[in-house]
């Protein structure tokens, strides 16, 4: 069973956020003020199916016609609205018929707001990474049927090892991959060359050199490309800035387990890690100092954080199936929601706005049904009722009424004896 929190929950802000778990089901979550800010499951999009558990998600959410990336465990890519759900494109990532999708999945996917790729103004383009290094640049058509355009690139963006992340920078031309065996590296995007490569740690005092194994990065600032921050399976969190060397500005462990996800903070100087134990802090990259940890500890390996770009809030979610919602100052739980299977994503729609009933107006008539049992189903995390155990004082206070009673009892008795034996004396 599932660990459930004892911090109060006092509820969110006004949010939408998107999920995305392992049987391939992607639920809308949203918040209300006039609901007491209790985050709820309001649409599910998807049947259930173990061959269509999404591995990554990439939502562009600029004004006009935003669009949501979503790459599957079957080879799958597909591009939806990420206001109803409708799906628009759907492209298959694998190069060979004979290859099986599972031994070259999909570890990494952007889907670009700019168009970087010679292409028309009804395509969108996206870029793609494989575990063994297979990268690609992609432009779609957005028709009824959808088809690859002349404008692709692809390439290998490691000779060994197996990839685990990619990651592109806020202005959308450079992107690190890393992973198993394959040290941090990165990519101009508009040339496909390589312009950086990290190099690995030194032996420690004990001659002892820990492999190289990469499990997530991302970039410190959205403006500025240079500085990387990486974390590892041997629990350490790494700083890189490609101006100044090849090796780690700074590294330091966190706990004992391995490093899952690392997100940025607006100001540029804060991350958030979250590790395969459950454990999620906030950290100043600068120094390497631990700001604190969040309260009330996830049950479970924490896969996805989230900074949402407007709201002091990020969101965490991983393998006990809850999504949180964490205040930023205080580091405490705002609001739970249990969703029955395997998190491996969450992103905010910064569209979202209580004002704007388009959301509700989206859905189709026959999905009415489905979703009111979506809501009963998926239930929002509580703490459990405990029951009272009883004080020494009440059991004590308890045994003192029971004996008094007894007492009572034998005084009324004896009473009803002696009438008794003076009335039978009176009639002799």
């Amino acid at each position: 069973m599932p660990r459930t929190t004892t911090v109060e929950c006092p509820g969110c802000p006004p949010l939408r956020a998107l999920t995305f778990d392992a049987l391939g089901l992607i639920k809308v979550i949203e918040a209300r003020t006039k609901e007491g800010g209790v985050p709820k499951v309001v649409e599910r999009w998807g049947d259930p199916d173990a061959a269509k558990c999404v591995l990554a998600a990439s939502l562009d959410d600029r004004k006009t016609d935003p669009l949501l990336a979503v790459a599957r465990k079957s080879g799958v890519i597909e591009v939806l609205n990420p206001l109803n759900g409708e799906l628009s494109v759907t492209v298959s990532n694998v190069s060979n018929g004979n290859a099986r999708p599972e031994d070259d999945a999909i570890v990494g996917l952007h889907l670009f707001r700019r168009q970087i790729l010679e292409s028309t103004s009804r395509s969108c383009t996206f870029l793609t990474c494989t575990t063994k290094g297979n990268a690609t640049l992609r432009s779609v058509e957005m028709t009824d049927s959808p088809s690859d355009s002349n404008a692709s690139k692809t390439w290998n963006v490691c000779g060994a090892g197996n990839i685990s992340f990619s990651q592109v920078d806020g202005n959308e031309s450079y992107a690190v991959f890393g992973g198993k065996g394959v040290e941090v590296n990165m990519w101009d995007l508009d040339k496909c060359t390589k312009i950086w490569t990290a190099k690995p740690p030194p032996k420690n005092s004990l001659g002892i050199f820990t492999p190289t194994w990469f499990t997530s990065a991302t970039f410190l600032c959205k403006d500025d490309h240079r500085k990387v921050v990486a974390g590892t399976n041997s629990h350490q969190v790494r700083l890189y800035d490609v101006s100044a060397q090849r090796r780690p500005v700074i590294s330091f462990d966190f706990r004992e387990t391995p490093i899952k996800a690392v997100t940025e903070d607006l100001d540029g100087h804060t991350i958030y890690i979250g590790s395969g134990s459950g454990d999620l802090a906030s950290v100043d990259i600068r120094t390497g100092k631990l700001l604190g940890c969040f309260l009330g500890k996830c049950s479970g390996s924490i896969r996805s954080i989230a900074r949402h770009p407007e709201l002091p809030v990020i969101a965490s979610c991983g393998l006990d199936s809850y999504l949180r919602i964490w205040d930023i100052a205080t580091r405490q739980l705002l609001s739970s929601v249990f969703l029955k299977q395997h998190l491996t994503k969450v992103v905010f729609d910064t569209n979202y706005s209580e004002d704007v009933k388009y959301y509700e107006a989206d859905v189709a008539p026959h999905e009415e049904q489905s979703i009111g049992e979506v809501q009963t189903a998926d239930e929002t995390e509580k703490p459990r009722t405990k029951r009272k155990k009883s004080s020494k004082e009440d059991r004590g206070s308890k045994k003192k009424s029971s004996k008094e009673k007894d007492r009572t009892k034998k005084l009324k008795s004896k009473k009803r004896s002696k009438s008794l034996e003076n009335e039978t004396a009176d009639d002799e």
